[in-house]
């Protein structure tokens, strides 16, 4: 057996490096990045591996040892976390001590980095990091290309577009590889090359049917976003440009076909930064669903000003029992100010849509934002109180590489992490932004309590009991049970 071609790392968490534990309460989710890149190089012919270092609960040590074991020609560490704008530059401090150990291993073969935080920060990372090669976007086209010039033997990277690297002392970036604009030509993910038994889903995704979080999978059905919020950073992973591209519901379909009957695949959730946006497509894809009658439990994203009344109770046909709304904020100037333009009579009005249709809303919110003071902050909370949502989850504002937060708070001169860990919603030393009229201390201090005030509340667990039954209620009171280490505190 020849040399391997590349090995695709999914680099474990920051709190995996911390513990060395992963939360019974969150998911795991299969690295789809990796697998769709494993997939697109294997087809052109090369060798591929996966190390799912996240699943496996393998600490960046032992995870730079089964590189060297490997050895292969180019290591693809992809750094993209489960909810990319937010849990990807966190996996920065991980990325940093695999490659640290792998030096003191003696490791000869390439490294390149991908992702969202390296393509939003290429040339930081390029300088900062101990990588052969960063690449920017979404690397559908990068990484095959550079493993062509490597396997050739040569070191001429100027015709792999979308690389950064060093060549004589100089950075050199070439430019940007075009989006793959028809994504049926991208093929399956590999999921064979994952430990598919091992992957679980959120606990809430799973309130019906607690003790049955496995199997799961994770699938897109479009990329990219058309919107153009302040704090999210996700445009950094395409073009840096507001846009969506879209895969045909027959071949969304036809993957799920594909992992209910090798994997038995029941929980899934939907990739895409927005699925309830086009309503003709998110027909299409339910109608399939709906004949094949396969008893999904699907999450994914929506805005409340993009669903539609006469969809929804088709989508909860087709198995998606949970759709998670971005309301940010219950305050209008709070929430234009960060270009989340909606009025509050679309916010109640999908709200009622999506209760009406049977379907549980996780609600997200964001503590922090500029315009946020105590008042604005405790309008929020008392909102997600009074929708009495199925779950929430309550963020703080961060200046994500990327973002145009990230770009004002560097020209401002803000305080900005000194780590990549201080970007984390659930690390020690977690630094959201201040805003006009917050430390980031008292916008940190205000969220975790908003958590256990929310989840705490009569109405939430008497709600939860007659749902979902006296088993999740015990489950709740236990997930509240799990202090988060606070720097404050």
């Amino acid at each position: 057996m020849g040399k391997l071609d590349l090995l695709l790392v999914n680099p474990g968490t920051i709190n995996q490096m911390m513990s060395g534990l992963v939360s019974k309460f969150s998911a795991i989710e299969p690295p789809l990045w990796c697998a769709i890149i494993a997939s697109i190089v294997r087809n052109q012919g090369y060798s591929v591996k996966i190390i799912d270092a996240e699943v496996e609960n393998l600490s960046p040590k032992e995870t730079a040892q089964m590189i060297i074991e490997e050895n292969p020609l180019l290591v693809n560490l992809v750094v993209l976390g489960p909810n990319p704008s937010a849990a990807s530059t966190p996996k920065m401090m991980v990325v940093r001590e695999i490659m640290n150990a792998l030096i003191n291993l003696g490791n000869k073969s390439k490294i390149v980095l991908s992702g969202l935080h390296p393509s939003a920060i290429p040339e930081r990372t390029l300088i900062e990091e101990k990588a052969d090669f960063v690449c920017q976007g979404e690397s559908f086209t990068t990484i095959p290309q550079l493993l062509y010039v490597l396997k050739k033997g040569g070191n001429d990277f100027s015709k792999v577009n979308g690389l950064w690297f060093l060549q004589a002392g100089k950075i050199i970036s070439t430019p940007a590889a075009q989006l793959v604009e028809n994504l049926d030509e991208l093929p399956m993910a590999a999921w064979d090359l994952l430990p598919m038994s091992k992957y679980r889903a959120h606990n809430w995704h799973c309130f019906d049917h607690i003790d049955q979080r496995q199997p799961y999978a994770v699938i897109y059905t479009s990329l990219g976003c058309p919107f153009n919020c302040s704090y999210c950073n996700i445009h950094a992973l395409y073009d840096g440009k507001p846009g969506i591209r879209y895969r045909s519901p027959e071949k969304v379909v036809e993957e799920i076909d594909f992992l209910v009957n090798n994997y038995k695949i029941k929980n899934i959730k939907f990739f895409d930064e927005l699925f309830a946006l086009r309503e003709d497509r998110v027909s299409k894809i339910c109608d399939l669903l709906i004949e094949r009658n396969y008893d999904l439990n699907i999450w994914a994203y929506a805005r409340v000003d993009t669903v539609r009344e006469a969809l929804m109770k088709k989508m909860r046909m087709a198995g998606i029992r949970w759709l998670a709304y971005g309301f940010e904020s219950a305050n209008a100037k709070v929430r234009k100010n960060v270009s989340k333009r909606f009025e509050q009579d679309k916010v109640d009005k999908a709200i009622e849509m999506t209760q009406n249709a049977g379907i549980y809303i996780i609600g997200n919110f964001i503590f922090g934002l500029p315009e946020d003071d105590l008042e604005t902050m405790q309008e929020t909370l008392d909102m997600a109180k009074k929708f009495n949502f199925e779950y929430v989850n309550f963020y703080t504002a961060m200046a994500y590489p990327g973002s145009k937060l990230y770009d004002e708070t560097l020209q401002t001169g803000e305080r900005l992490p000194e780590k990549w860990s201080g970007y984390s919603q659930y690390s020690e030393d977690a630094l959201p932004l201040a805003t006009k009229h917050l430390s980031s201390e008292e916008v940190l201090k205000f969220r975790d309590k908003a958590f256990i005030e929310y989840f705490t509340n009569p109405a939430y667990l008497k709600m939860v009991e007659k749902k979902f039954g006296p088993k999740v209620l015990e489950h709740v009171r236990e997930m509240l049970k799990s202090k988060l280490p606070r720097m404050y505190k």
